[in-house]
């Protein structure tokens, strides 16, 4: 058996939570493979809607487990809140959630130093969620980080004490007062005290060796999805440089999140809304900073799921999608928020850039630091309530046409389009 992989292909919030959750059933095993607490996957049923940072999308079908892979990072006061929430609507993690022993934890100081670069990077900031992500996946890279698994060991407490130390050293020397600086609101005693309060929450969930959890479960013929974070277009090498997350977000980052060979990676699904949006600083190309944008904003609830910011709006960018098709080796499509463009009469794609009076259709190194100016293609909205929908036969001619127009610049086909927020505002092509 293989695993599959479903990732977001444009700058995250895509809709992957939902898309997770509803093939769940189809899956013995969910888990994440990367990212931390910086990623907000909803999902809506039955009329409550949950966020998920940490925890896989797959924690609310009872008969799938649920594994935090070794290339996430885990802040446990966010992963308690999660649990919190979860537990209010009687939904257990007691018997379907695992946690690989050696994903890394995301200290409070790791959040100060977070905090302290982004405000020192003045105008450059890159707009980081100031989750500590990128402190975190530095002192891994360092060999200076703390599993899962040390928090077992009797030294637990003395490694904590020691790297918080070398944070704090690190924040003096740059003159920040990090005695005035909230974390989730509190000061970092108030914060650190509840950190070590979730921290024996965490104890008695199951850890494993995940890597060998995963690969004796495809051994036994488990099917397995492994669930992406952030997007294509924020990934640490591939992505719009330096305005990135910290980690590498593209399909590749399964064998080394999980501890699986390329050879075991079988479906790979792409999810991407049927417009594009992006969160904080960056390029990006077919940005509408107009009413339209605004419009886009407004109907599709553009406002960021663990951060609350606003999000950038735009047409879809199909050169991008090529690009982020093309790093993952994408076999099916799924495309999500088509149900925004109702009332749009016409509806935009860009589908080459023009790079310094030169027409390319490929995403060059240059354009992390230069503008590239989208040529647009345009079609026919479809100018009615797709909300309702749930078969293919029943879309109007123009959306259909706008799907196989997708198709056809892309190369690959759309298994899936979302008509809505809730699990079951979803058509199966």
């Amino acid at each position: 058996m293989k695993a599959d992989i479903l990732l977001g292909l444009q700058w995250g919030d895509e809709g992957k939570g939902k898309i997770v959750d509803v093939l769940a059933p189809q899956y013995d095993i969910i888990t994440r493979f990367q990212g931390g607490p910086n990623a907000g996957h909803t999902i809506e049923f039955d009329n409550k809607k949950f966020i998920l940072h940490t925890i896989p999308s797959g924690i609310f079908n009872k008969n799938t487990i649920n594994v935090i892979g070794n290339g996430v990072i885990i802040d446990p006061f966010v992963f308690n809140k999660e649990l919190e929430k979860l537990e209010s609507s009687q939904i257990s993690v007691d018997k379907n959630l695992l946690i690989s022993k050696k994903a890394h934890l995301i200290l409070p100081t790791h959040r100060l130093l977070d905090a302290m670069y982004e405000h020192n990077k003045g105008k450059a900031k890159i707009g980081s969620t100031l989750k500590g992500i990128g402190p975190t996946y530095t002192d891994k890279t360092a060999r200076l980080g703390i599993r899962i698994g040390n928090i077992e060991r009797n030294d637990f407490y003395k490694k904590y004490k020691e790297l918080k130390e070398k944070h704090l050293q690190i924040i003096k020397s740059f003159d920040f007062d990090y005695n005035t600086q909230k974390i989730e609101g509190l000061t970092l005693d108030e914060y650190e005290q509840k950190w070590f309060d979730a921290i024996e929450i965490i104890k008695p969930i199951q850890k494993i060796d995940s890597e060998y959890y995963i690969n004796q479960s495809l051994n036994n013929n488990k099917k397995v999805l492994a669930e992406g974070a952030q997007g294509t277009m924020l990934d640490v090498d591939f992505g719009t440089y330096p305005f990135v997350t910290s980690s590498n977000t593209v399909a590749a980052a399964v064998c080394t999140g999980l501890g699986i060979a390329p050879s075991k990676i079988g479906e790979v699904y792409g999810i991407f809304k049927a417009y594009c949006t992006r969160v904080g600083s960056g390029p990006f190309p077919t940005e509408l900073d107009n009413e339209e944008g605004q419009k886009l904003r407004d109907e599709g609830r553009e406002y960021g799921s663990t951060t609350g910011r606003p999000r950038r709006c735009g047409w879809v960018d199909l050169a991008a999608l090529k690009y982020a098709v093309m790093l993952n080796g994408v076999t099916k499509l799924c495309m999500t928020k088509a149900d925004v463009l109702n009332t749009f009469k016409t509806i935009k794609a860009g589908a080459n850039y023009d790079f310094g009076g030169k027409l390319i259709d490929y995403i060059p190194f240059e354009a992390s630091y230069e503008n590239l100016n989208p040529v647009y293609k345009e079609v026919q909205g479809w100018n009615c309530n797709t909300t309702e929908l749930k078969k293919a036969d029943d879309m109007p001619a123009e959306l259909t046409a706008y799907v196989k127009f997708i198709e056809q610049e892309i190369k690959v086909p759309v298994a899936m389009v979302s008509v809505g927020p809730d699990r079951s505002q979803l058509i199966t092509l």
